[in-house]
């Protein structure tokens, strides 16, 4: 099933999403947690291609913290950094 806008997904941080969240933090006051390549944050899904059966999204990933959302590139579904997956029901 492939997301359609508004859902929310899990997004697992590349290197560049950790560096690029670090470096912010560090122009401005230093607030919330370490980040690291593979951590997982919630993403809301704000683009989808009609034609795409591969499930690839456009999300915008929700950091701790005072984060402004990260805008990640077309994800793919998977479990390794730089995928996005559904939430775990629990």
């Amino acid at each position: 099933m492939v997301p359609t806008p508004g859902r929310i997904v899990i997004h697992r941080l590349t290197e560049d999403d950790a560096r690029h969240i670090t470096q912010q933090r560090v122009r401005r006051e230093p607030n919330g947690d370490l980040v690291r390549k593979g951590d997982r944050y919630p993403a809301v899904v704000v683009k989808t291609s009609p034609a795409n059966p591969a499930g690839v999204v456009g999300p915008r990933v929700l950091p701790d913290g005072q984060d402004p959302p990260l805008r990640a590139a077309s994800r793919h579904r998977g479990d390794q950094p730089g995928t996005r997956s559904w939430p775990e029901r629990v």
